[in-house]
């Protein structure tokens, strides 16, 4: 949650959000248990949301501030086109935004590697996010500024609050390499440095976690099929979800033909770019988001997994 990253005690860590700041949320209704919310560390918007984002042209982002190798999450909204870097989403966690006529909120958890788009409408009205500093199974809590519901973000639903049992609508982006994306998409804007904060945009504070074995916050017990932060391409569709590793996508041509119930999807991975994108049979992108192993376990324990031995 914007600290570098460095191994803690699980019972030391087990402090209940309860006794920190209690009065500051509505724990009347739940639909996740209380003591399995705890605080990532900063203060209710102690890692500020970007509410009034600035973009530039791909050509000057290239120029000024990003290099080829630097991952972003991709967006297309009727014919617009949006990357947001992760060096930025770092430190942000949260990007309220419109794109082609539609309200969006951008989210980034860094612990799980989850970046998920969501129409930022729900329950009727149009909502604004902000970063809590809570975390349930080591992933984000969002809260709404209207209600000041707690949402979670993997599970795409709000979970405590006014709100509680609301679901946003996650929308189809892409994580990927600048250098791929503005091949893919020249005339696409960027968001830009200039966030109104002063921030090490340079600095990646979570370098060293994306390699540990460690998970920073407990979460349970961990399935040891795949390292902790391998990278899979998660989908859900028709109540069932799939996970593709990235180790097993590197091993079969692409794109290729799966199932996942009685539904044909297509699934195609880049190498280089490290890029994981699904389609349904007419072509139509789904959503989807890419998460570490571990993160997508704890949320579908009975998620299929994708293998490429057995297809």
């Amino acid at each position: 949650m914007g600290i570098r990253f460095k191994s803690v005690d699980i019972k030391k860590v087990g402090l209940i959000l309860l006794w920190i700041g209690l009065t500051a949320w509505d724990f009347a209704n739940h639909s996740i248990p209380l003591n399995e919310i705890i605080s990532g560390g900063p203060s209710k918007d102690g890692i500020p949301a970007i509410d009034r984002p600035r973009f530039v042209p791909a050509a000057k982002a290239s120029r000024t501030f990003l290099e080829d190798e630097d991952r972003i999450i991709g967006l297309v909204v009727n014919g617009k086109k949006k990357a947001y870097p992760i060096k930025i989403l770092n430190w942000h966690e949260i990007v309220n935004d419109s794109i082609g006529g539609r309200h969006v909120v951008i989210t980034f958890c860094p612990l799980c590697g989850t970046g998920m788009v969501f129409d930022s409408n729900a329950a009727g009205r149009q909502l604004n996010f902000g970063v809590s500093g809570l975390l349930y199974q080591s992933d984000v809590l969002l809260y709404d500024r209207q209600t000041e519901s707690l949402w979670s973000q993997i599970k795409q639903e709000a979970v405590t609050g006014k709100l509680i049992g609301t679901r946003l609508q996650l929308l189809p982006s892409t994580q990927t390499t600048w250098g791929a994306w503005k091949k893919k998409h020249p005339n696409t804007f960027v968001l830009s440095t200039q966030t109104g904060y002063s921030r090490d945009y340079e600095r990646d504070p979570y370098e060293d976690y994306y390699t540990s074995r460690d998970v920073m916050f407990p979460v349970g017990k961990l399935n040891p099929r795949y390292h902790p932060k391998e990278q899979v391409l998660g989908v859900e569709l028709d109540g069932l979800t799939k996970a593709y590793p990235f180790s097993e996508l590197a091993r079969v041509k692409s794109p290729f033909k799966d199932k996942l119930g009685k539904k044909t999807v297509y699934v195609a991975y880049d190498s280089k770019s490290r890029t994981a994108t699904i389609k349904d049979a007419s072509g139509k992108e789904l959503p989807s988001v890419v998460a570490f192993w571990f993160a997508w376990h704890v949320f579908h324990k009975d998620t299929q997994v994708y293998s490429a031995l057995k297809n």
